[in-house]
């Protein structure tokens, strides 16, 4: 149990790296490209078996009060630590990278027709990074996993996309490149701040770092402060995307193959907001502050903005990719109330929307394989030959919608909740401004209704208008073994959102903490206990 305890981390991030490996030999050597699907599925199931090892009740916080934590020298030259665990914020994240990994294995199952080996090991790579990505607590290390996820989904996008790829997997790798590029400047900047004012050398370990703001012991100037949380906070921005840095994510949505898109909707826009959270609250709370404001703005400018564009969109896919700019203006708007409403709501919008968006995503690639088109005018009167895709994607839809019971509404209605309560806008004699925002954000729910009902009922509703749809088979068995489980995390979080909530609810008022009251450069974590109890980050 000790070995588990402190290697878990590590034989989530290799496995799907071994897997990759043993892909590339399989392929060498037996040269059996048919086989190459049953392994990439048979590692990236086994490591979602493997992270169900998270939920161990015997699980014990380490020295930071992370769990399942490891903390070993790497480059002693600069500093750099091979530093990894969990909390409640990561908790959920990670898990849900390992559950939407053989989904997606499984969603191209007859659809790669060249280069399989490649599509396969990026596949294995991109879950790898993603893990990384979530559990690193050394700044270099978190960098380069985070960009590490960049070029097998650059690959992705720009060898198994659609006839724009080229153009989409260029857009995708300059705008997150270009940002991560400042954010890499802050972590160095960072270094030397630590090393010139500490007297013990640079550190990349954020937990060392925000130990010693904590003590006094590093003051980073305001107008220093500023400039590295901007950099910090536009390589996060780019990666939500938030409006106006999201022009990358429809195209590369829209060319993107199905597994692609998914991994892109459920996981990797997350990495956005959790950077946002982990880094941005945790290393300048006094910033964070300062420019919530703006970050506000523009959360409700892309919330209504992206329901108005999605409004107007032919294809039904760019119609989704539209609305994940509007989601994930909510869960930006809830993360910046700094309420723990609010903020709980904005872990749970990210949930919520990969499964939601992860499943709208694969619905489209099903009807594209039998029709190859993605133009709603291509449609209608599905219901009458595919009455199962009907009502799978209807009610997937009403998900979206944030339908109560389902698990669109609890993560939105708490962002509006916490949004309300909220008073980082600051209230004068006459107006509440965090009403005020509560008030234009809602009007995205009201859109939100709009494109997707009136795309529902273009596509399924009515007499089947063109003559290509009458013979469309139904979903096969595989399908719909496919969105089973989705479907029943829809229901689930709807109906029972508590155990997901529980389990980050010290996390986030940690972080409210830390943000709202200047709490210095960390948390006591002294008391911590195990994440199965959801008491993990006190």
């Amino acid at each position: 149990m000790d070995f588990l305890n402190a290697n878990l981390l590590t034989i989530l991030i290799l496995l799907p790296i071994i897997g990759a490996v043993l892909t590339l030999a399989h392929q060498m050597f037996w040269k059996q490209e048919s086989q190459l699907k049953w392994l990439t599925l048979g590692f990236t199931t086994l490591n979602f078996v493997v992270s169900l090892a998270l939920f161990s009740k015997s699980a014990i916080a380490g020295p930071s009060g992370y769990f399942f934590e490891k903390n070993v020298p790497w480059i002693k030259a600069i500093g750099t630590n091979y530093h990894i665990g969990v909390d409640g914020l990561s908790f959920w994240l990670v898990i849900l990278t390992t559950f939407i990994m053989p989904i997606a294995v499984l969603s191209t199952w007859h659809a790669v027709e060249k280069k399989r080996t490649a599509f396969y090991i990026f596949l294995l790579l991109l879950e790898s990074a993603m893990i990384g990505v979530f559990v690193s607590l050394d700044l270099l290390v978190f960098y380069l996993f985070f960009e590490a996820s960049l070029v097998p989904m650059f690959f992705l996008i720009g060898i198994w996309g659609g006839d724009n790829r080229i153009y989409a997997a260029v857009k995708f790798f300059i705008f997150t490149a270009f940002g991560s590029l400042l954010m890499l400047v802050a972590i160095i900047a960072l270094f030397f701040l630590y090393a010139d004012q500490t007297g013990l050398g640079g550190s990349f370990d954020l937990i060392a770092i925000m130990n010693a703001m904590k003590t006094g012991t590093l003051v980073i100037p305001p107008q220093t402060g500023t400039l590295l949380f901007l950099a910090f906070a536009l390589a996060f921005a780019i990666k939500v995307p938030l409006f106006p840095f999201h022009t990358w994510l429809p195209d590369a949505h829209t060319e993107a193959p199905t597994a692609g898109s998914v991994i892109l909707a459920a996981v990797l826009l997350k990495m956005g907001t959790y950077g946002l959270m982990r880094f941005n609250f945790g290393l300048f709370p006094d910033q964070s502050k300062e420019w919530a404001w703006l970050f506000i703005a523009l959360a409700i400018v892309g919330i209504i903005y992206g329901a108005l564009v999605a409004m107007v969109q032919p294809d039904v896919k760019r119609l989704v990719a539209y609305s994940s700019v509007a989601h994930m203006g909510f869960v930006i708007l809830g993360m910046f109330s700094f309420t723990e409403a609010g903020m709980q709501g904005a872990l749970y919008t990210m949930l919520s929307h990969g499964v939601t968006t992860g499943a709208l995503f694969l619905l489209v690639g099903f009807i594209y394989e039998r029709r190859h088109t993605r133009e709603i005018t291509a449609f209608g009167g599905l219901s009458n030959p595919m009455p199962i895709y009907a009502t799978i994607f209807v009610i997937t839809t009403m998900a979206s919608i944030g339908l109560p019971f389902l698990n669109g509404f609890v993560g939105e209605f708490l962002i509006m909740v916490g949004m309300f309560q909220s008073q980082v806008l600051g209230i004068t004699a006459s107006v509440n401004w965090n009403v005020v925002a509560t008030m234009f954000a809602g009007t995205g729910v009201i859109f939100a209704a709009v494109y997707l009902l009136w795309m529902v009922q273009r596509v399924f509703f009515g007499k089947v208008t063109v003559e290509k749809n009458k013979g469309l088979a139904d979903l096969s068995w595989r399908e719909i073994g496919l969105m089973i489980p989705l479907l029943f995390l829809m229901v689930y979080m709807g109906v029972f959102p508590k155990p997901f909530l529980a389990r980050s609810e010290s996390a986030i008022k940690a972080i409210q903490e830390r943000v709202m009251h200047q709490a210095g450069g960390t948390v006591d974590h002294a008391e911590a206990k195990p994440p199965v109890s959801g008491d993990e980050h006190k």
